[in-house]
């Protein structure tokens, strides 16, 4: 049998090398970078005080501009309902500017380039480019959903993991690219972002279902240089608060990042050889120029066919009348059928889904937050502050990959459902919550690791539950609501419990020392002062923890059965254009007579 490489003698490395850059597993490569180089909402820690310090801004004012902050980087309703109606290029471009213009912007008026802009243009600066990050969230990782939706645990717990290490990865880049100068991590955070969705455009796209029988092992292979990625920033992060780092020592360090990031294309390489090898490549759409209009109509827009779920309400065709139309926009579909968005955001399900994110993803982030704090309130040194603060983010990134692909694995193998595993994220943040609210010596670390690992692991969990019970066709738009739960519970718990709790108990220790207060910076120091807020965060999250298990009643039924049945249909049946008028082999001339190459879906 011919090879892939034979199959077409006019076929040269050059159309090999194209065919593997069209591939589905080079798309997810690029997604990966563009999730890597997307979490610049991370980063406010470090550049913060540049802005702090250059512009004059009190706290308060540097807390406001931290809100707007998040407030961009969780809100994408407006990048879901571009995503809706253009191809994923069209978002990534547009996020792409934003976060160009919105960091390029703030880097001049910090370094003095422009006259220095009011608070509410800074605000604003903050806001673009913050919620650039949620145009690269839902242009890469909801199209490598809608691409891969038989291993969606597996894409968005790597996905969103690669995103809680962007904060690392940016560290180690611009100590070797600008040294500690935090006015240059302004300026890096500005153009990378934006150079690596721009470099992407043409490979981010909606591509047919077809799935591979070693699907998992690649995963699993992406999974383990991740692992090894995130090991090696956990390895640099302790040494580099330990041991003093020359230039050249960073240097060394970045390119060793920026080595481990690439890594993965050696096994897309690979794979996508093995796969020509097993079926050659048609030489007049190997370099996908000449495809015809109609099979790309297919790769763009793939047919799923519906399976019999689990019913979540009864779904009618629509009658005539006004009346009629109106009540089948609040009926909801079968589970697992695609919602529309308005069904999907007045159901039950989600409701329920959103509150016990709120309550969960809210605590997790008030802890993350003040964790710096709360360390200097327990009376930790500053290199420990440092250094545990500095590991959440590889804590993070366990949770994401770990929820993705044990939840994947649970799902598939023993019907464990997904909001079950929400609920036991839930309970065990419940733990170190309280390793906040009532400290022994030691057990910040502890906390730390909790708080990490729970924070990272709702993200995934959260994300695939959505697309699970509601559909994919409008994941764009569900996903971002989401992602909403973060700054409504982090203004909850962190602004009017956490934060006010905190200022009050400062009050009371400065009055009972004696000292004026003159607007000056409080500081409070003592278990108190952080001990009534995790009470309360505590009890909000094990209030989640209870709501979520309703969700597990509700849904018990759906995820007993195969969730992944409409897909598997669907990849039974042949994508092949009846117009094309011949077959692959006579195109080639080079297959055996009687040997069917075409695709399937």
């Amino acid at each position: 049998m011919a090879t892939g490489f034979t199959a077409c003698s006019a076929m040269d490395k050059a159309k090999v090398l194209l065919e593997i850059v069209r591939g589905r597993w080079f798309m997810v490569f690029a997604s990966l970078l563009i999730m890597s180089a997307s979490g610049s909402s991370y980063l406010f820690a470090i550049y913060s005080p540049s802005i702090k310090s250059s512009l004059g801004y009190t706290q308060q004012t540097l807390n406001t501009l931290s809100f707007f902050k998040d407030l961009g980087a969780n809100v994408g309703i407006l990048s879901g309902l571009i995503n809706e109606v253009t191809p994923p290029w069209v978002v990534l471009a547009i996020g792409a500017a934003m976060n160009l213009g919105g960091y390029l912007m703030m880097w001049l008026a910090v370094t003095r380039r422009i006259s220095q802009p009011k608070l509410w243009q800074m605000c604003l600066y903050m806001w673009i480019g913050s919620d650039s990050q949620s145009f690269a969230n839902t242009g890469s990782l909801v199209t490598c959903v809608k691409n891969f939706p038989q291993s969606r645990g597996m894409v968005l717990g790597l996905l969103k993991g690669f995103m809680g290490l962007s904060g690392a990865i940016f560290t180690q880049l611009y100590n070797a690219i600008y040294g500690h100068d935090p006015e240059g991590l302004l300026l890096l955070i500005a153009w990378l972002p934006a150079v690596t969705s721009m470099l992407f455009l043409p490979v981010i796209r909606i591509m047919k279902t077809e799935r591979q029988k070693n699907e998992q092992k690649v995963f699993y292979s992406f999974l383990y240089i991740a692992l090894a990625l995130a090991g090696y920033l956990m390895i640099m992060i302790i040494l580099q608060r330990r041991i003093h780092f020359t230039a050249s020592a960073y240097r060394s360090s970045a390119a060793i990042v920026v080595l481990l990031l690439f890594l993965p294309l050696a096994i897309i390489v690979s794979e996508e050889i093995s796969k020509m090898n097993q079926s050659p490549i048609p030489c007049d759409t190997a370099s996908g120029l000449k495809e015809p209009a109609k099979q790309q109509q297919v790769e763009e827009s793939p047919a799923v066919v519906s399976a019999p779920a689990e019913s979540g309400g009864t779904a009618p065709l629509i009658p005539d009348g006004s009346v009629s139309r109106i009540k089948s926009m609040f009926r909801s579909p079968d589970r697992g059928e695609d919602y529309t968005i308005l069904q999907a955001l007045v159901s039950i399900d989600m409701l329920i889904l959103f509150s016990a994110a709120t309550c969960g993803v809210g605590g997790t982030l008030t802890a993350i937050d003040n964790m710096g704090q709360i360390g200097e309130s327990l009376g930790y040194s500053a290199q420990s502050i440092g250094t545990f603060v500095s590991l959440i983010s590889i804590w993070n990134f366990s949770g994401r990959v770990a929820a993705g692909f044990v939840s994947e694995i649970f799902l598939t193998k023993y019907q464990f459902p997904r909001p079950l595993m929400l609920s036991g994220v839930l309970l065990l943040a419940c733990v170190g919550h309280l390793l906040i609210a009532f400290p022994i010596p030691g057990s910040l670390y502890v906390a730390s690791i909790i708080i990490g690992l729970c924070f990272g692991a709702q993200w995934p969990l959260l994300y695939a539950i959505i697309s699970e019970i509601f559909g994919l066709k409008y994941y764009s738009t569900l996903y971002n609501f989401g992602s909403v739960a973060s700054p409504i519970g982090s203004y909850i718990f962190n602004v009017k419990i956490a934060g006010q709790l905190y200022d009050r108990e400062a009050l009371k220790q400065r009055a009972a020392s004696g000292l004026p207060f003159e607007n000056g910076e409080l500081s409070c120091t003592g278990v108190q002062c952080y001990r009534l807020s995790f009470i309360i965060i505590t009890a909000a999250t094990f209030l989640g923890f209870l709501v979520s298990l309703v969700l597990v009643r509700r849904t018990k039924k759906f995820y007993a059965g195969d969730i992944y049945a409409r897909f598997r249909v669907n990849n039974n049946m042949e994508m092949v254009d009846p117009t094309l008028g011949e077959t692959e082999e006579e195109q080639c001339g080079a297959a055996p007579a009687g040997q069917d190459h075409r695709t399937k879906n």
